[in-house]
């Protein structure tokens, strides 16, 4: 009689054979197997507290480490919390798998327990979902996910298994186990001459704009950016921010904009970020070339700019900027235009360095922000996590790391703490600092315990305003002060939170107080708060025009 292996067991022993190894997971019924599958196998299992936190904590592992982040949750109600946080992968260009449990096979479509239309529902937010229904298939099948979600525009995929699917044993054969290989992308290079009439149109322009979508930003590493900028002479633009051209780490960049005369959209979708590319923001006569592995956004940008499209081309960001630099180095050369925009992007207000909160046991955001700029400068290898909200801006507005991660243009807040944690499991030795609103550490306040019971310290500085500030900035602005309500929050001890749940925690309302609380969060070696008193100020607005803070 030939072996038997059940399917659970093929699940864990491809994902340990391709190096997929970090799992972060919300036990529960329907992946139960799967929990045994992983004794005797490589794979580390993050038990999380709250299945969004687990796609948060893989979205944040994929964008960092250029792998495919693993999520492991349960059926039905397990699944609907999961699937809640798929957007802001989506969103972000982030590879990530969500393995989700399912009712069995024998039961689907007569009221089993959980039963869901579980890939139906996560669809819209993926690049692809379905329910597995073949122990035969199951490898090649969890390969093909992995290979979707790092192919192209990256992004996540779901898979559905079947309780009884992973219970199921079959006879063991060569064909069950995909080969390591079948999980890696499938590059998609510019087609032969398009780099050539890429680089002859941006020759022919007087004021070209490189625009990079998120994917090209990964980790906040921008290196490979800065070489394809300097290999070619034009300017190249990071944008990753729902604030889109008002994203307060490209200064006054929205000024320049105005001026292009020709935009490359380098795996950047033509979208609200870009303020659809309309007056006033974009000048009327502006061109735009797309360079996409979606044909869908190409479609877009065809239909959106019609006969100001110079060329869209099918093909994946990564290799096409490396193509670009390959044959373009000194083909465009403007250096006054290259100079004005590296200034705008760089302009900060002179008055941002001297910015201190007028209420006593407040700090200003900006006060925040010049006590961590150390942790960056001492630390390259440090990573920065900013949330929504108006805080999250000023750290992204006057901090400089190497790497780190944002909400994305989904522009969703409660991410930060889950993606600390898994910035750490990342890479254990670097510094990790999240900052964060009061309203953003109470959707995740919980991971605490994940990151005491895993060992994965890491620092929340949480800027403590009392409200959900970005609404009432809302209210302040478009409906006056005395209609504003229904945003205050109270001035809760988050620091004495994290402390109870195992963490450490300081409480700061003095700005001469706080580099020492830092110190002291970093040197505890457990995950920790530090709970900044701050000022409700609005998120940084950079012009040159108006030099306010």
């Amino acid at each position: 009689m030939p072996n038997q292996v059940r399917s659970a067991d093929i699940v864990a022993r491809s994902l340990d054979a391709a190096g997929l190894t970090t799992i972060f997971t919300l036990s529960g019924n329907h992946i139960m197997p799967l929990f045994d599958a992983a004794i005797g196998t490589r794979l580390r299992l993050i038990h999380v507290r709250h299945e969004a936190a687990a796609v948060h904590m893989a979205d944040a592992w994929g964008r960092l480490t250029g792998r495919c982040g693993i999520a492991w949750v349960s059926g039905g109600a397990g699944f609907t919390n999961a699937a809640a946080a798929l957007c802001t992968a989506q969103q972000g260009e982030s590879p990530l798998v969500l393995v989700s449990g399912h009712a069995g096979v024998k039961e689907i479509g007569r009221g089993a327990f959980q039963e869901l239309r579980q890939a139906e529902m996560a669809a819209p937010v993926a690049k692809a979902s379905w329910v597995v229904r073949s122990a035969e298939t199951l490898g090649s099948e969890l390969a093909e996910a992995v290979r979707i979600a790092l192919s192209g525009r990256p992004g996540p995929v779901h898979l559905s298994l079947p309780f009884d699917l992973l219970e199921e044993k079959i006879a063991d054969a060569p064909s069950l186990w995909p080969d390591p290989a079948v999980f890696a992308p499938k590059p998609q290079a510019l087609a032969e001459g398009a780099s050539g009439s890429i680089l002859a149109a941006l020759s022919g322009a007087s004021r070209p704009l490189i625009l990079a979508g998120p994917q090209l930003c990964h980790a906040g590493d921008l290196a490979p950016l800065q070489h394809l900028e300097a290999q070619l002479g034009v300017p190249v633009v990071p944008m990753e921010s729902p604030r889109g051209i008002n994203d307060p780490r490209l200064g006054a960049f929205a000024e320049v904009l105005r001026q292009a005369d020709l935009i490359v959209l380098l795996g950047k979708a033509h979208d609200f970020t870009l303020r659809f590319g309309e007056p006033p923001f974009v000048d009327a006569a502006c061109r735009f070339m797309a360079i996409d592995a979606d044909a869908a956004m190409l479609e877009r940008v065809r239909r959106e700019k019609a006969v100001r499209l110079v060329l869209a081309a099918l093909a994946d960001a990564k290799p096409a900027a490396l193509s670009l630099i390959a044959e373009g180095k000194g083909r465009h050369r403007n250096a006054a235009w290259l100079a004005e925009v590296q200034a705008a992007v760089a302009y900060r207000p002179p008055g941002w360095e001297t910015l201190m909160a007028r209420a006593p046991g407040k700090l200003h955001p900006a006060e925040l922000c010049r006590s961590l700029a150390p942790v960056f400068t001492s630390n390259p290898n440090a990573v920065l996590v900013c949330d929504g909200g108006e805080i999250g801006q000023w750290p992204q507005a006057m901090l400089a790391p190497r790497r780190r991660i944002i909400n994305g243009p989904a522009g969703s807040i409660g991410a930060s703490i889950p993606f600390a944690v898994a910035a750490r499991a990342a890479d254990p030795l670097a510094p990790v600092i999240a900052v964060m609103g009061d309203g953003t550490f109470g959707f995740h306040m919980a991971e605490f315990d994940t990151a005491v019971r895993c060992n994965l310290p890491f620092v929340a500085v949480v800027g403590n305003d009392q409200a959900w500030n970005a609404e009432h900035q809302i209210q302040l602005r478009d409906y006056g002060a005395d209609r504003a309500h229904g945003c205050d929050l109270l001035p809760t001890r988050y620091d004495l939170a994290a402390a109870a749940l195992g963490g450490h925690g300081e409480l700061v309302t003095r700005a001469a107080d706080l580099p020492g609380a830092i110190e002291r969060a970093l040197a505890s070696g457990k995950p920790a708060c530090v709970n900044v008193m701050i000022e409700r100020v609005p998120a940084p607005i950079v012009r040159r025009q108006l030099a306010a803070g």
